[in-house]
């Protein structure tokens, strides 16, 4: 499947845009398509990328950097996203330094190499996923048990609702995932 949005040339985006897109191609090594395919609307892609990183990379959080990603690889396979799973399963290897996780937190979650805790948070966020109607008290009440406290449940909500978003902006515009996140972190880089 291709992009039924083509990407916009990126010397014709305002400049703030352009120099963001190209701070991440030096840090990545490419572009990866989210980029592009939303800089074709630069004012959603501001706001898009604002909330993004407000939920992302937020440091007073509960929740470390590889259960965010955790989080957003599992919710987006629940909702049919391969570009999401690729790009966020990369990711996710790479903060949590294995190469088999990613697979197993998008297949099947349950039987992945996790803590308790993680299959908790995870649980959670699937069923505000797919059952959000069937959210109750006694949800609440698991994640205290497993040491969440109300602001990171309120992150484990923030990340699967934007993520649907998300998830369902990549799927209309036909996103294709870049080659490049297929092999990050799946095998260690030499330390020579």
């Amino acid at each position: 499947m291709h992009n039924r949005y083509p990407h916009p040339d990126l010397n014709t985006l305002p400049d703030d845009l352009k120099t963001k897109i190209l701070e991440v191609q030096e840090k990545a090594g490419f572009i990866p398509n989210v980029f592009l395919t939303l800089a074709r609307r630069p004012a959603e892609w501001r706001a898009f990328f604002q909330y993004h990183d407000a939920l992302m990379l937020k440091e007073d959080s509960g929740l470390s950097k590889g259960d965010r990603e955790m989080i957003v690889t599992a919710t987006s396979a629940a909702n049919h996203c391969l570009y999401c799973v690729v790009a966020h399963g990369a990711i996710l290897r790479i903060y949590e330094k294995k190469p088999l996780l990613a697979d197993q937190v998008s297949i099947h979650y349950f039987s992945a190499d996790i803590s308790a805790r993680q299959k908790a948070m995870l649980d959670y966020a699937i069923k505000l996923c797919k059952l959000d109607t069937e959210i109750e008290n006694s949800d609440f009440d698991t994640l205290h048990h497993h040491g969440f406290s109300d602001e990171d449940i309120w992150d484990i909500g923030a990340i699967t609702a934007f993520f649907g978003l998300s998830n369902r902006m990549a799927i209309m515009s036909g996103m294709k995932p870049n080659d490049e996140f297929y092999l990050m972190g799946r095998i260690p880089k030499n330390k020579n």
